[in-house]
């Protein structure tokens, strides 16, 4: 296994993760973004009306997401353990 196929590999796992976590982080921050403004209209400054709804916010975005998500992390790790033997050779 060369150094460029390692670096290839990280590469492709780091756009994964990215890949992966951008709908809950999007979802996040669009929550929260609302919450502010919310919160800088009304001058309410509690500070668990912006926790909440951004956890749950995430927590649905993993409930919609999930599948999909699951799927690009099964085709990637597949694809990893199935082009492993070419690979290493």
């Amino acid at each position: 296994m060369s150094g460029d196929l390692v670096i290839q590999l990280g590469q492709e796992a780091l756009m994964i993760v990215l890949i992966v976590s951008a709908p809950m982080l999007g979802l996040g921050l669009a929550v929260g973004l609302a919450v502010s403004v919310f919160q800088a209209t009304t001058s309410i400054q509690e500070q668990t009306l912006a926790f909440i709804p951004k956890i749950i916010a995430v927590f649905v975005a993993i409930l919609v997401f999930g599948p999909w998500m699951l799927r690009i992390m099964v085709e990637f790790f597949s694809g990893i353990f199935m082009g492993l033997p070419t690979r290493i050779s």
